[in-house]
């Protein structure tokens, strides 16, 4: 499945370029990593549009690879390559990028190549303020209403992101993160703020990674949901609300201090196979 990123990724010249991108992960991501992407992009077009299964597939493989950042922010995605890998015409690849662009992955601009969509700090800072804002309701509804049984189903989750801590796994902790906040948004059981955060998922998962993988910030992010957990478990809602308010504070400021302090924007595209977190570890970026 390599394949595709190096195909549909060119430069005007023609050759088989990455260009620069103001943020993203490095390239990478093992395929278990990429699967879990794709359920992720499947899931959300499948409960928002109704679209024939090959445009649906084209969307899910591509949206996946933005994803875990093989494809990045400032990449062309050549639709006639994709046509020629997806064996169709180029209305179904349309059609397919017309819908990573409804879900904020790509940009199609008029009478030029579709690129993933590059989000400026500002807009970055709106999506981070935002999810803050709706993950106070879920923090506060879960701690004053969800059952025990349902607040202790979180735990499990929380064991896992604990593991791919501790195994150094940048991968295996932000999807053990996915779930927890997925999790966390069922039981509260608002289904407004469920549907706008999950219209924001799949432009905030790309950003997620990057943060966790800045110094330090695996530890603390991990250290934040312990005692998230346990504000849940002691039905402290105030405590609850101004943890997740903080750690989402936390990842932006890591984002903000990213770009400020990268000269170079190629330097968001490194392919590193290990980064080193503030505590002096170095953890695998799942590759």
């Amino acid at each position: 499945m390599e394949s595709l990123s190096r195909s549909v990724v060119r430069s005007r010249r023609g050759t088989t370029a990455r260009k620069a991108a103001s943020w993203g992960p490095a390239p990478g991501g093992d395929e278990r990593s990429l699967q879990r992407a794709e359920a992720v992009v499947q899931r959300l077009i499948a409960e928002r549009h109704d679209r024939p299964s090959l445009v649906a597939r084209i969307a899910c493989e591509v949206g996946a690879r933005i994803v875990v950042g093989r494809l990045v922010p400032g990449d062309d995605v050549n639709s006639v390559e994709l046509s020629r890998r997806y064996q169709t015409s180029r209305t179904p690849v349309r059609e397919a990028l017309m819908l990573l662009e409804k879900e904020g992955l790509v940009d199609v601009p008029p009478r030029r190549r579709p690129r993933v969509v590059t989000l400026s700090i500002g807009e970055i800072r709106e999506i981070y303020r935002a999810r803050a804002a709706l993950f106070e309701l879920i923090a506060s509804d879960t701690a004053r209403y969800a059952s025990s049984e349902e607040i202790a189903s979180l735990r499990a989750l929380l064991d896992a992101m604990e593991r791919g801590y501790r195994r150094d796994d940048l991968d295996d902790y932000v999807w053990a993160n996915v779930d927890f906040y997925d999790r966390n948004t069922h039981l509260a059981n608002n289904r407004t703020v469920k549907r706008i955060l999950d219209s924001l998922l799949l432009r905030t998962l790309p950003l997620r990674r990057l943060s966790l993988s800045q110094p330090g910030r695996l530890a603390r992010s991990c250290d934040d949901h312990r005692r998230l957990m346990q504000a849940y478990e002691d039905r402290d809602a105030n405590l609850a609300v101004a943890l997740i308010r903080s750690n989402h504070i936390n990842a932006l400021a890591a984002l903000e201090t990213y770009f400020a302090t990268t000269s170079e924007p190629e330097k968001a595209l490194v392919q590193a196979d290990e980064r080193v977190t503030g505590d002096g570890r170095q953890h695998r970026t799942g590759r």
